[in-house]
């Protein structure tokens, strides 16, 4: 499990990584994407497109939080400390 946990941390860290949620988030804000979510449905009373954005703020949020987690992870590996 650890062996796991090191692999998806050491491939989040990767600036690829930042970079493809980075444009993903910018893709998902464009008028494409909006305009699909932009129409007069209420979900659980509460219009489609607010959703949209509310759980796209959480799943951005969440992403965040994991990156900075992997990077924590990596930061204090004792790998890094014997290369001091």
């Amino acid at each position: 499990m650890k062996r796991l946990f090191k692999l998806i941390a050491h491939r989040m860290q990767l600036r690829e990584s930042w970079l493809i949620f980075f444009i993903l988030g910018i893709i998902m804000m464009t008028f494409p994407f909006l305009h699909i979510f932009n129409k007069p449905v209420l979900l659980f009373g509460l219009p489609l497109l607010f959703l949209y954005f509310t759980f796209g703020w959480i799943i951005s949020i969440i992403v965040i939080y994991l990156f900075m987690l992997a990077n924590r992870y990596d930061s204090n590996s004792p790998d890094e400390k014997n290369k001091l």
